[in-house]
This record gives structure tokens, sequence and C-alpha cells, in this order.
């Protein structure tokens, strides 16, 4: 059974529960939940890797001699 067939099984599954809503109140529903669920699962385990990913990052930058200048500035000093 492919992955679509059975997201098709499950939506199917849940349109019963939207019928049996009152018609002039609008919610999310059960679906609305599942959307957001999935979605709050992901940020955690994207935070989750970006945390992993700046443990590794050696932020220690190389001591700057007297007599250098900077990087970015090009223009003579006079």
């Amino acid at each position: 059974m492919s992955v679509s067939a059975s997201a098709g099984q499950l939506v199917s599954g849940l349109v019963p529960l939207a019928a049996e809503v009152d018609k002039n109140k609008v919610t999310p529903g059960v679906l609305g939940f599942i959307v957001f669920a999935v979605m709050a699962l992901a940020v955690w385990g994207l935070m989750k890797s970006m945390n992993k990913h700046m443990g590794r990052v050696d932020f220690k930058e190389a001591p700057v001699s007297q007599g250098a200048e900077e990087p970015g500035s090009s223009a003579p000093k006079s």
C-alpha cells in the first residue's frame, strides 16, 4: 500500500467526523490538530538538530597582530 493511499484513507475516515459538527461553528477539528502536531514535531526535530550542529562549531578566532590591518579596510591610512 502506498503512502498516498493510506493518507487518503485517513482523510476519508475523518470526513464523517466533520459532518457531525454544527454548520454555524467553525473549528479546526481533528485534522487541524494533526497538522499542528506534525508541524510541532518537525520544529522540535529541527531545533534538536540545530543544537547538535551548533555544538560542533568552534568560535575561537586567531589572535590579531598589532601591525596588521583589518580585513575589510583597504583605504590607505594618512
